[in-house]
């Protein structure tokens, strides 16, 4: 079950990290000018907030079975990276885009939905790129 867990966690975060790039230069093209708030833009921002929750929802159950993740254990780098920050900058990722897709759905017109959506979800994806486990970051061996 953990194994299967993981490689859906994983691999969905491709999905959520195309749909989370799509969403942030959709929204800023079209803040600048170059159209207004369509339906599809609606079902972009819509799907990219399933993804992530999605994503939130595998790494909950990950957080309490994986071996990976242990208090205890702190000055381990490995530990320490699944334990908090990569727990703690996912959640606050995850909270800006789902306040920027709540704010741009009551916003008034389609400029102010643009820039809420691309500022929420773009300050979400720099945070989410901070808090992936990329190869380089040298966590130790057995990382992935």
């Amino acid at each position: 079950m953990y194994s299967g867990l993981v490689h859906a966690h994983s691999g969905l975060r491709w999905v959520a990290l195309v749909l989370l790039v799509a969403a942030v230069v959709t929204a800023i093209g079209k803040w600048q000018g170059r159209g207004g708030y369509t339906d599809g833009n609606r079902k972009l921002y819509l799907f990219t907030l399933i993804s992530v929750h999605t994503q939130l929802l595998l790494g909950i159950v990950l957080l309490f079975i994986s071996p990976k993740v242990n208090f205890g254990m702190m000055s381990e780098k490995l530990y320490r990276f699944y334990s908090v920050e990569h727990t703690t900058g996912m959640l606050i990722a995850i909270i800006l885009i789902t306040i920027g897709y709540s704010r741009s759905k009551r916003a008034s017109d389609a400029t102010a939905k643009q820039r809420l959506v691309a500022t929420f979800y773009g300050i979400g994806l720099l945070l989410i790129l901070a808090s992936i486990p990329w190869p380089f970051r040298n966590l130790g061996a057995g990382w992935f």
